[in-house]
């Protein structure tokens, strides 16, 4: 995962909640809701919290209206997308092995 670009990222918590978040640096926010109180009030309550997707898009305009559009999701049409997602990264491990 590249850092530095335009980031729509999905951590899960503790409670089995999501949280969804706009970021520049995936690895670093994550430290924050995980460890400082710079994360976000509500996964504060709910550590640890798991990345289990991002997604990079071309711009912070691009990534904030995706990021709008996933908030709004069900929860069984976010529980989709990770699980393409995981499918999607393990495909890609396989690919490297």
């Amino acid at each position: 995962m590249t850092d530095g670009g335009h980031f729509v990222y999905m951590l899960q918590c503790r409670d089995g909640t999501f949280y969804v978040g706009y970021a520049t640096e995936v690895a670093r926010r994550v430290r924050e809701h995980n460890e400082s109180a710079k994360g976000a009030k509500y996964t504060r309550g709910r550590r640890p919290v798991v990345l289990v997707y991002y997604v990079e898009c071309d711009s912070r305009s691009e990534a904030l209206k995706y990021e709008y559009v996933l908030r709004k999701k069900s929860r069984l049409e976010k529980e989709q997308l990770v699980k393409e997602f995981a499918e999607e990264l393990e495909n890609k491990s396989e690919v490297l092995l």
